[in-house]
Order: structure tokens, then C-alpha cells, then sequence
């Protein structure tokens, strides 16, 4: 029997028995669950408890910031909104400062996930105000933190936009970014002062990455080499990774390459021990481009061969098709001619079918200069005739087709704007009569001989005088009510002679109006008290008290407190970013230093190019190891 099952038929024995207690024991088992890394088994026990329902808001707030935990590693971003919300909702009720703290800290981070910085940033400041005001040093300090990772996120989402290199994002990227640094540096200090080595290590690495976006290198090489010391003196294997990686980078930037190379085998040799495949991969491609800024192009080559064959094992089409450009260029510079057209080649069809058209056009190039050099001028001709206009046209009938419905909406505005039908009206024929009346003043020759020859207008006319009193009789009056609540009718000459079936409607009318009254819902507010819910606030799982002035029994409240003093405080902690497990492992950086470098390092790059000889006369000139 399955999990989720057996927590629905716990629910059902609940209703038999003592449903706080039992809520409480499903909510215990959820929480056991989800410590165990069975996230989505431990949601079925706190949906479970929800529905064997308690009045007792402290735990109903528990399970709601479970809850919304357990959805926000399962990447259900929506659903772990919704309960965090909740959570905040009941904090607010009860008065609990603190859980509202954590409450607005757990929305935020949820909202951030989803793109909504700006909501999130209310959120977290939100936080961080209550727990300066309560003296809650550690929960500032996730406060803190927190911002920091806002702001950090949205100036990466807005650099993301144009592409920059490090340090030459617009003002308002850098804004965010400099936000971010004066967050994390609060918090470090904060940390420093409270002795926490690992959340020194966290703020460490976030202001070495940031620094690191603003373009100043210097300072982030400082920072990492920070968080690469403590990450050794607690032992942690991943975060001694990423700073190695991370300090591989930013030595890059400065042109130190044999400093990133040192890094970067360290980060290989870890990933190795951790089994991460992908990172393994990602740290043979840093190798590979940084031993070709160095002009080692046989170590480049190996490099460069295993993250290909890594990228081929986790099925990343975009990493193949880059090992397969830099593989190119590397057998190019080392002369071997036909190996390198043919990861050109590669590199082209992986390039078209990825719909990346700087990639294709760059293996073009390459194709065609090889191409020439082998004598095999009919290889870069054929590239360009398997180039079909078949995209021009699809763009054009796209713009086409974006025209129709324009045109369609504004074909049939002007059929109605010439309805003739609206005419009939009263108003309508009055103001046509006005019309009619400035034009004849104009051209009354031409009006004249106008109306004469148009039969449908005279139509038109003998309709509008025949049915004209008629069309006022079907006509709706607006009545106003009296002073005594009755309705008063239009002193019109249609109304002289009431009839009877009228009067009955207003006797009715007046009977039922205080029932009709009766009968609307109104919308009440939150009570000022904080003990107590409002009638028509709903919330999943909370079921109403039976009189006003119970109080739990002592012994049920002093096992609610053992239970759960100390787990208020973690169930609110800070969630790392949830992973989709459908997505495929990646065998390239985030931050593709080397897309970077081919800007930043044109100058060297070009000098390490190897030069192509001319064939001529069937005989080849020149050294084909020599540089240009």
C-alpha cells in the first residue's frame, strides 16, 4: 500500500476520535518524512492532517510552513506560495512576531523563484524589520541574507537581458548589484560576531559572486579565497568546489590563466571524488579553453575531448556542439587540417539543429577556410546551397498573417459604423435630421435631389414616422424612490392611467425589498483582537471551537510545546533553489567565462590562431604550424 494511501485512511479514522490529536500525529509523521529527503510522501501526511483538522492555531500554522517547504522542494512554486500565506495569515492572527518574521521570509524566498522581486523584497524587509525590533540576531541575519539573494537574482535577471561582460551591466543592473553587496556584507559582519563559520562561508561566496558581475575581480578573488578556506575547515567537499571554480574564474579575468588552471584541476579532482558528472564535465571544459589562452593546445585538445564525450553520455547538444567548435580550433592550430573540418562539420549540423544562428554561421566560416585549405572547395558551396529561402517566406506569411485579423476587426468596425438599421431609432433619425437640416443649409439642391432618387431613405423615413410612438411605449423609465421608500412613477403623459397589474408589482416590490435586503452577505473585516479569526475567514484545516471560552486542556498544551518549541524555528528556515528533475544535466558553466573571453581576449585570441595555408598549383605553401 502506498503512502499517500495509508495516510488517507488515517485521516478517515480521525473523524472517530480526537481530531487535534490526531492532526498533530499525521503532521509529526509529515515532518519525519520530509527530514528523511520523501518530500512528496510527507505532503500526503500534511494534507492528511489537514483535513482531520484542529483548533489550534500554533499547529495549524506548523503544518502550513511545512507545507510550503515540502511544495517548495518539490518546485511547486504556486502551492508553496498559497501556504506560506496561510502561515502568515494565522502568525498575524495570533500575534507571533517571530513566526510572522520567518513566515514573510519563506514568501519571499518563494516569490523570488517565481520572478516577482519586487513583491519579495516587501516580503523580506518585512522580516527583517520584526526581527530587529524582537533582538533576533540569527533571524536578521537570515533576514539579511535573504535580501541579499533578492537583489542578487534580480540584477542577474536584468543583465541576462543584453548579455554584458562583467562589470559593463546598465546602472540599473548595477543598482541591484550593489544592493546585494551591502545586504551580504551586513550579514557577514553579523555573522562574524555571532561565531557561525558556515554562514560566514555562505555570505563569503555570494559577495565573491557578485563582486565578481560588477567586474571588480580583485575584491571577489578575496572573498572566494574566504569561502575556499572555511569550506576546508568545515569539511565541506561541494562548497571547497564551487569556490575553486569560482576563484578559476575570476583569475581568468585578470589574465592569471596558470592560477585558473591550478583551480581548475582542483575542482575537476573534487567533482571526481563527489561523482558529479556534470560539473566533471563543465571543469574539462574550463581546462580545455584555458589551456588554449595559454597556447597549450595539445593539453587543450584532451581536455576538450573528454567534456565531449561527457556531453555525449548526458545527452547536452549545446555542450557538444561547443566541444566540438573548440576541438575544431584546436586541431586547426595543432595543423590537423581534416580532423578540425570535420568537427566543423559537427559543430554545424549541431548548430542548425539547436536553431543557434551564430553558431552556424561561425562553423560556416570555419568550414569554408578549412575547406580551401584541403582543396575541397565544393564542401563550403554546398553549405550555402543547403541554405533555403524557405525562412524568408515563412517570415513574410507570418507578417501576413499577423495583418489578417487587423483587418478583418477593421473591416467589420466600419460595417457597423454604416448599419442603416440604427437609423430607425428616434435618437437616431433626430440626429440624422440634424445632419440633414446643416446640410441642407449647405446644399439644399444637392440634398434634394439626393432624397429623391434614394427610394430607401423615403423607406427609411415612413418606417421611423410609423413606428415612432410605438418605439417610445417600449421605452424603460427610470423611477425614483420617495422619502417613504416607494417608488414614485414619471409625471410622462404614458402614465396618466395605471394599471392594476402595475400596482401589484409595486406592492410586491416594497414586501420583498426588506427580505432581498436580508438576504446580502456582507463583507466583514479581520477583528482587531489577534486571539481570534473572523466567521468568513477559510482556512484548510481549521475547525471551529466549540464556545468562546475553552482553553485546551494543561497537558495537551504542555505537548504542543514540547513538541514543537524547538521545531517553530526550523520549520521556517531558509529553502535552497529546487532543482526540476527533468531537466538535463549541463556540461557548461552557468556563466560561459569563454563566450566572455572570445570579447574581452579577441586580441590574444587572435594571436593564438594558427595560420591556413594556401594551396597553389597543387603544391602547398607555407608552415602550416606557423601563427599569424
Amino acid at each position: 500500500m502506498s503512502v499517500s494511501a495509508s495516510a488517507e485512511n488515517l485521516s478517515t479514522d480521525a473523524q472517530s476520535c480526537d481530531g487535534g490529536s490526531m492532526c498533530l500525529e499525521l503532521a509529526l509523521e509529515g515532518e519525519r518524512l520530509c527530514k528523511a529527503g520523501d518530500c512528496r510522501a510527507g505532503v500526503a501526511f500534511f494534507q492528511a492532517a489537514i483535513r482531520a483538522g484542529t483548533d489550534d492555531l500554533r499547529t495549524l500554522s506548523a503544518i502550513y510552513s511545512q507545507l510550503g517547504n515540502a511544495y517548495f522542494y518539490l518546485g511547486d512554486y504556486s502551492k508553496a506560495m498559497q501556504f506560506h500565506k496561510h502561515d502568515l495569515t494565522l502568525a498575524r492572527t495570533i500575534n507571533d512576531k517571530l513566526g510572522e518574521a520567518k513566515a514573510s521570509g519563506n514568501l519571499g524566498n518563494t516569490l523570488k523563484v517565481m520572478g516577482k522581486f519586487t513583491e519579495a523584497i516587501q516580503c523580506c524587509k518585512r522580516h527583517l524589520e520584526i526581527s530587529r525590533s524582537l533582538g533576533d540576531k540569527l533571524s536578521e541575519g537570515r533576514a539579511l541574507y535573504n535580501l541579499g539573494n533578492v537583489y542578487h537574482a534580480q540584477g542577474k535577471h536584468l543583465g541576462r537581458v543584453g548579455q554584458n561582460d562583467p562589470g559593463q551591466f546598465p546602472q540599473e543592473v548595477r543598482e541591484c548589484l550593489l544592493q546585494a553587496v551591502s545586504y551580504y556584507e551586513e550579514n557577514l559582519e553579523l555573522m562574524r560576531s555571532l561565531g557561525d563559520r558556515q554562514a560566514m562561508g555562505r555570505a563569503c561566496g555570494n559577495l565573491g559572486n557578485t563582486c565578481y558581475l560588477l567586474g571588480d575581480f580583485t575584491r571577489a578573488i578575496r572573498y572566494h579565497t574566504e569561502r575556499l578556506t572555511i569550506a576546508r575547515e568545515v569539511g565541506d567537499k561541494a562548497a571547497e568546489r564551487r569556490a575553486n571554480s569560482n576563484l578559476g574564474n575570476s583569475h581568468i579575468f585578470l589574465g592569471q590563466f596558470e592560477n585558473a588552471a591550478e583551480h581548475y584541476k582542483r575542482t575537476l579532482a573534487l567533482a571526481e571524488e563527489l561523482g558529479d558528472a556534470a560539473v566533471e564535465a563543465q571543469a574539462c571544459y574550463s581546462l580545455g579553453n584555458t589551456y588554449t589562452l595559454l597556447r597549450e593546445y595539445r593539453v587543450a585538445e584532451g581536455y576538450h575531448a573528454r567534456h565531449l564525450a561527457a556531453a555525449r553520455k548526458l545527452q547536452d547538444r549545446v555542450g557538444e556542439g561547443r566541444a566540438c567548435w573548440s576541438l575544431g580550433n584546436a586541431h586547426a592550430a595543432l595543423g590537423n587540417h581534416e580532423k578540425a573540418l570535420y568537427y566543423a562539420k559537427e559543430h554545424y549540423s549541431i548548430s542548425k539543429e539547436l536553431g543557434d544562428v551564430l553558431g552556424m554561421a561561425t562553423a560556416k566560416m570555419n568550414v569554408s577556410d578549412l575547406s580551401k585549405v584541403l582543396g575541397m572547395q565544393e564542401e563550403a558551396e554546398s553549405l550555402n546551397d543547403a541554405e533555403s529561402p524557405a525562412v524568408t517566406a515563412n517570415v513574410v506569411d507570418a507578417s501576413q498573417e499577423e495583418q489578417t485579423p487587423f483587418n478583418a476587426l477593421r473591416v467589420r468596425r466600419q460595417s457597423m459604423e454604416q448599419l442603416s438599421l440604427i437609423q430607425l431609432t428616434p435618437d437616431g433619425k433626430k440626429k440624422e435630421e440634424e445632419k440633414k437640416e446643416d446640410k441642407l443649409a449647405k446644399k439644399p439642391i444637392l440634398v434634394k435631389a439626393e432624397s429623391e432618387d434614394n427610394p430607401t431613405e423615403s423607406f427609411f423615413e415612413l418606417l421611423t414616422r410609423c413606428q415612432s410612438e410605438r418605439m417610445d411605449e417600449q421605452r424603460a423609465v427610470l423611477r425614483p424612490r420617495s422619502r417613504s421608500g416607494k417608488l414614485l412613477r414619471s409625471a410622462s403623459s404614458g402614465d396618466k392611467n395605471v394599471s392594476p397589474n402595475e400596482e401589484m408589482l409595486d406592492m410586491i416590490t416594497d414586501m420583498q425589498s426588506e427580505r432581498i435586503d436580508s438576504q446580502r452577505a456582507e463583507l466583514r473585516p479581520l477583528m482587531k483582537k489577534p486571539a481570534k479569526l473572523v466567521k468568513g475567514a477559510s482556512l484548510p484545516g481549521l475547525r471551529p471551537q466549540q464556545t468562546t471560552s475553552a482553553k485546551p486542556e494543561d497537558d495537551f498544551l504542555d505537548m504542543i510545546a514540547r513538541v514543537q518549541n524547538t521545531r517553530f524555528n526550523d520549520q521556517r528556515a531558509e529553502l535552497p533553489r529546487a532543482s526540476k528533475p527533468e531537466e538535463r544535466p549541463k556540461t557548461l558553466p552557468d556563466d560561459d567565462f569563454f563566450a566572455l573571453l572570445m570579447r574581452a581576449q579577441s586580441g590574444r585570441m587572435e594571436d593564438q590562431r594558427a595560420s591556413i595555408p594556401v594551396k597553389n598549383n597543387g603544391s602547398k605553401k607555407g608552415d602550416s604550424s606557423s601563427k599569424k
